[in-house]
């Protein structure tokens, strides 16, 4: 696969200047480059404080599966192998957290900064301190994506299964081409969100395709 460069207006994520540094220097691990490369994105991608990332999300994440081996029943290994090298280099902080069911626990993972061992250490001991889990598994399917998949991942960011559903079901509604079309014009407006390329699908359905072609989909009818 050639990667054909990178779109206009393209979406940037902060890394700790470091990791391009020593970090970059001392790791000879390709499984640990990739999967703190991933694990840094992944967290900028949440919202509020402390940021970090239960290993059930890390597992399930779709994209480090496949970027780290093609056998699926290897992936999770794999993956927990790199992050304990990841801990044991300092470029990670993990710590332990009784889930919301007090009867297994959460394995958590944050970037190693003076700000979140102090945050960590607060939400390991304190058991006042309220936080909420994804509700997120170990990715158990295959690992072959739906074109609609890549183009998400590839131009929004991670899936959740919502979003997931959504898209399955919109591949039943739309041709593929009305699809590829409204994601190329989400991200040249720079609206890169499923909501506005939902909003102008259900447009072409009325009011046919941005080239001026008036075009039913032919999936329309078959899914009802």
């Amino acid at each position: 696969m050639t990667f054909n460069g990178f779109p206009a207006k393209v979406q940037s994520t902060p890394v700790p200047s470091p990791v391009f540094g020593p970090l970059l220097e001392d790791i000879d691990d390709l499984a640990e480059l990739k999967c703190i490369l991933r694990i840094i994105w992944l967290l900028n991608q949440k919202k509020g404080h402390p940021r970090f990332l239960t290993l059930n999300e890390i597992l399930g994440d779709r994209v480090l599966i496949r970027a780290l081996g093609s056998i699926q029943n290897a992936s999770h290994a794999v993956i927990e192998k790199a992050l304990s090298r990841c801990v044991s280099r300092g470029s990670l902080l993990t710590g332990r957290r009784d889930a919301c069911d007090q009867h297994t626990e959460e394995i958590l993972y944050m970037i190693n900064t003076e700000t979140n061992r102090k945050s960590l250490l607060r939400i390991t001991t304190d058991s006042k301190v309220i936080i909420d889990y994804p509700k997120s598994r170990p990715w158990e399917g295959s690992i072959e994506r739906s074109n609609i998949f890549a183009l998400y991942e590839d131009n929004i960011g991670m899936l959740s299964p919502i979003i997931a559903d959504e898209l399955k079901r919109a591949e039943q509604l739309y041709p593929v081409t009305w699809i590829e079309k409204a994601f190329k014009e989400a991200v040249s407006r720079n609206r890169r969100n499923w909501r506005y390329i939902q909003r102008i699908l259900q447009r072409w359905e009325l009011d046919g395709t941005s080239d001026g072609r008036f075009e039913r989909s032919p999936k329309k009818a078959s899914y009802y």
